[in-house]
């Protein structure tokens, strides 16, 4: 993280900001992990509701690194001319397609905001699956998960990686041995309920 050489009014309006800004709601719907969020636009619409008061603004850029991998890089600032420029991380796309790419960047987005302006866009679900050490995919199951999708998207007309991004995925990689058959399972009742209707 590099920042300006003081952030003594940054840290000020941030404090203010935090006292005032009220948390959006989770109104969209993750069906994959059956729970709620809060989508990119509200996230922002949130911060700017507050941050504006106290002189915050930020920009985020989308860059790559020698991987291939997207990151978000952000910088925040503050109308005195201090600012914090915060480390971006970066993610493998499922998908090298602009749309794979769009959503990851999306993706990434929402969860720096979030974290650097104290926003909860996410239930925690995944908290005890976490303290329990979640086992890692399978490869089996990555393969079972990519022809569900293959097969979901063939019947609906579509193409997978539109079938990853309604489920909320990223990265099948990411995911816990759990999780992926969670997505294995809901794949296969929206297969047939394709199926029943054709």
């Amino acid at each position: 993280m590099k920042k300006s050489e003081s952030i003594i009014e940054l840290s000020k309006a941030m404090a203010q900001f935090q006292k005032e800004v009220k948390q959006p709601l989770k109104d969209a719907n993750n069906p994959f992990f059956k729970s709620k969020y809060v989508p990119l636009e509200n996230v922002v619409e949130a911060i700017h509701s507050k941050a504006g008061e106290h002189g915050i603004s930020f920009v985020q850029s989308p860059l790559n690194d020698e991987h291939g991998r997207v990151g978000v890089a952000t910088l925040l600032m503050h109308e005195s001319g201090e600012w914090i420029e915060f480390e971006p991380v970066f993610f493998q796309a499922e998908k090298q397609t602009p749309q794979g790419y769009g959503a990851l960047i999306t993706y990434i987005k929402r969860y720096t905001l979030s974290a650097i302006f104290g926003i909860t866009s996410d239930q925690d679900d995944d908290a005890n699956e976490s303290s329990k050490q979640a086992k890692p995919i399978t490869q089996k199951q990555v393969g079972e998960l990519k022809t569900k999708a293959l097969q979901y998207a063939t019947a609906t007309s579509r193409k997978d990686d539109e079938v990853y991004k309604e489920m909320k995925i990223t990265d099948i990689t990411q995911l816990s041995q759990d999780q992926g058959k969670r997505a294995i399972a809901y794949l296969d009742s929206k297969i047939g309920e394709v199926n029943a209707s054709s």
